[in-house]
């Protein structure tokens, strides 16, 4: 398949500019989207599978589905459970610091899309004041002369870059709006997600463990404790 590349070489060298920005914001766009969806995807059947072992006291199984489960949500609340025994002030500063640790990824990248959309439109109208002079360079070559079709390149130049510079422009915010507002998303749900693991887990050591016989705790529900585990 061959690109006709008539329109990029008609728009100068200030074309070329624009077409590298458009691919670039493409490309961060898309790697955006796929990262986003990925740590937003099935975060409501995730979190109720892990309150249903936190509610069994099977905390060592969850931890285990958090550390195989990669995404922001699986590792604040592996933060939490890693405080799980911890005084109650402790376990908010191990989810928010967790949560903090998380958000630069999500938000990473999301504000290039921004700097695209602005710097186009400028770039644009830069190709446009350049045709604009090489018109007014040649009128004053050829003086009196001067045929009006042999600036219509440059009058084309001045509107092509123009036109691709504003279009840039506009895929670019509403590429970073749709972007922000999934960031957003994510943003309350690791909220949500640390608020009600704190309030759990701070209620965990408070209620009777279920099964616990005089011998200790039953085989269905194995004795919890993380000092001295080596993964905490």
């Amino acid at each position: 398949m061959k690109i006709d590349l008539t329109v990029i070489e008609q728009g100068g060298p200030m074309m070329w500019l624009l077409l590298g920005l458009s691919i670039v914001g493409f490309v961060l766009f898309t790697e955006r989207l796929f990262y986003l969806h990925k740590g937003h995807i099935s975060s409501s059947s995730f979190v109720d599978g892990i309150t249903n072992l936190i509610r069994k006291r099977r905390l060592v199984e969850a931890l285990t589905v958090c550390e195989e489960s990669p995404g922001p949500i699986p590792n604040v609340i592996k933060a939490a459970l890693l405080s799980h025994d911890q005084p109650r002030a402790r376990l908010v500063e191990a989810v928010q610091t967790a949560a903090m640790v998380e958000i630069p990824y999500l938000q990473r990248r999301i504000g290039t899309l921004a700097v695209i959309a602005r710097v186009a439109p400028l770039i644009g109208l830069l190709g446009t004041l350049l045709a604009i002079m090489n018109t007014f360079l040649k009128l004053n070559v050829d003086g009196p002369y001067a045929n009006s079709a042999d600036y219509a390149g440059f009058l084309g130049q001045a509107l092509i870059t123009s036109i691709f510079g504003i279009a840039i422009a506009i895929m670019g915010q509403l590429g970073h709006h749709f972007l922000h507002g999934r960031f957003r998303a994510l943003v309350h749900d690791i909220e949500w997600v640390g608020h009600d693991m704190i309030q759990m887990l701070s209620r965990l050591d408070k209620e009777p463990a279920p099964l616990e016989s005089k011998n200790g705790p039953s085989d269905l529900d194995p004795p919890v404790s993380f000092q001295g585990n080596p993964e905490s």
